[in-house]
C-alpha cells in the first residue's frame, strides 16, 4: 500500500533512538523528509547514518532539549527553514522516572510534567499553523500505561493520560482544520527504555533479568516482546495520506497484554 508519505515533511521528537528513531525510520523509507532530534549529537549522527541506508526522503537532525521552550521553537523553526511546512509532527520523549508516590519529590513531579506532558503541549502550539495549512497529522505517543496503570511507574501512569486527554480534545478542536490527532501506546517493545526498566526489576526482586523477561512474556498473550519496526508501522499508518478519518483515537500496540478496552 502507497502511505502517500513521499514528499511529507515529519518532525519526529526523540528520534536518536528506540520508538522515536523507529518511526522517523520508517516515515523516511515511505518517501518522507524527516527532521531527527534528541539532546546527544553523537546518538543523532549514528541515527542519521543508520536511516539513509534505507531512506527514500531527506533525513537532517538538530540537537535540542525538549523541556526547553526556546529550543523547541528553534527546532520546529530549523524544520521548516530545512524541509518547508510541517505536514507531520510525532510527539515523543524518553520515559519519567520510576518511582511509587513515597519516593517522589517535587522536583521530580516538574521534570516529568515538563518531559512528557509539556514538551508536547509547546511543540503543539508551534507546529499547528503549518499543520492548519498542510492539513497534517498529530501522533502522541504515550505508553499501554493509558489503558491499564503500570506498577511502579507513578509518573508515565499520570502524565501519558494528561497526553491522552490533550489528543482527544485537540482532535474535537481540530476536525474543522483536517488535522487528525491520535495517540499511540506501546506495550513491552523492545528497546533500551524497556532494558533498563526489567534490569531495575530484576534487582529489586533479587532475579535475573532473564527471569524477569520470561515472565513478563507469559503475561503476553502474543507470547514475546514486540519489535520497534512493528510499532513504527503502526505510527507511519496514523500520520500516513491514507488516514484521512481516524483521529481521537488511542491504539496500543501490545500483542493483546492491555486487558483493558
Amino acid at each position: 500500500m502507497d502511505l502517500q508519505l513521499k514528499g511529507k515533511n515529519a518532525l519526529v521528537l526523540a528520534s536518536s533512538t528506540g520508538l522515536g528513531k523507529a518511526v522517523a525510520m520508517e516515515l523516511a523509507k515511505e518517501g518522507a523528509n524527516v527532521m531527527l532530534t534528541s539532546r546527544s549529537k553523537d546518538k543523532l549522527v549514528q541515527a542519521k547514518e543508520d536511516i539513509d541506508r534505507v531512506a527514500t526522503g531527506q533525513v537532517d537532525y538538530m540537537v535540542s532539549d525538549l523541556t526547553d521552550l526556546t529550543s523547541i521553537k528553534d527546532l520546529v523553526e530549523v524544520t521548516r527553514k530545512t524541509f518547508g511546512k510541517i505536514n507531520i509532527l510525532v510527539n515523543n520523549t524518553g520515559g519519567p522516572s520510576a518511582g511509587s508516590f513515597d519516593d517522589l519529590d517535587d522536583a521530580e513531579w516538574n521534570k516529568a510534567f515538563n518531559l512528557t506532558l509539556n514538551s508536547y503541549i509547546r511543540t503543539i502550539r508551534e507546529v499547528l499553523p503549518d499543520l492548519r495549512e498542510t492539513r497534517g497529522h498529530i501522533l502522541n505517543n504515550t505508553s499501554s500505561s493509558v489503558k491499564q496503570p503500570i506498577d511502579g511507574l507513578l509518573l508515565s501512569n499520570v502524565f501519558r493520560m494528561g497526553v491522552q486527554g490533550l489528543s482527544k480534545s485537540l482532535s474535537q478542536e481540530l476536525a474543522k482544520d483536517g488535522i487528525m490527532v491520535n495517540t499511540i501506546g506501546a506495550g513491552r517493545i523492545e528497546t533500551d527504555r524497556l532494558t533498563e526498566l526489567d534490569s531495575k526489576r530484576a534487582e529489586r526482586e533479587g532475579r535475573t533479568v532473564e527471569d524477569v523477561h520470561q515472565a513478563i512474556e507469559k503475561q503476553i498473550p502474543a507470547g514475546r516482546y514486540g519489535k520497534p519496526e512493528e510499532f513504527a508501522k503502526m505510527a507511519a499508518f496514523l500520520v500516513s495520506g491514507v488516514n484521512t478519518y481516524v483521529s481521537g483515537q488511542t491504539i496500543l500496540v501490545d500483542g493483546a497484554m492491555s486487558k483493558s478496552y
